[in-house]
């Protein structure tokens, strides 16, 4: 058995409590600066409020839009396609009207967070490109796969401002979850 050096109590670092900062070696050096540590808060709390930020910023904005404008983005048409299908590959009947849809936002708003919880993961100060880049990446896939996947083409889809509405909403979903990213874990 070693014999460890005892830290002397009566210098400030060795009299902080533990939970003040990470644990040091001993003898008052932090293992990880305090300017690398976030706020308080844990950081799985920060990615998943970040997604849902992001993921609910989408959702308001194809369901208001489809509302008010004509050739609006019709992700929910193509999210009800793919669930249908998949539960019907899997053997489950699909559920219909309604209920389609209603299990269609509830799937489109957990896997759009997990997704847009992503703006976390790497440097603070670098989220709004992350966010930046994830919303364009999920707009132009949503462009363009539905129908190589078999789920047929959004109603409208041949009016050329649909596809671009539809690449601005998951961009400004991206933007909203870099946003919230960053306010969550700013300094204290």
């Amino acid at each position: 058995m070693t014999n460890l050096p005892h830290p002397d109590p009566s210098t400030p670092e060795t009299n902080r409590p533990l939970d003040a900062g990470m644990e040091g070696s001993g003898d008052g050096q932090e293992l990880y600066p305090e300017h690398h540590r976030l706020d308080r808060r844990p950081r799985w709390a920060a990615l998943a409020i970040s997604g849902l930020a992001g993921a609910v910023t989408v959702t308001l904005l194809n369901e208001g839009a489809r509302r008010a404008l004509l050739h609006a983005p019709r992700m929910d048409v193509i999210g009800e396609r793919a669930l249908a299908g998949t539960l019907d590959a899997v053997g489950v009947k699909p559920p219909r009207g309604q209920a389609l849809y209603g299990w269609t936002m509830a799937a489109d708003i957990v896997s759009n967070a997990l997704y847009y919880g992503l703006v976390g993961l790497g440097s603070r100060e670098a989220a709004l490109a992350r966010g930046a880049g994830l919303g364009l990446a999920a707009g132009v896939g949503a462009v363009v796969l539905p129908e190589p996947m078999g789920l047929g083409r959004q109603p409208g889809a041949r009016n050329p401002r649909t596809p671009l509405l539809t690449t601005a909403w998951y961009l400004a979903g991206g933007l909203a979850a870099a946003a919230t990213y960053r306010r969550l874990t700013r300094a204290p």
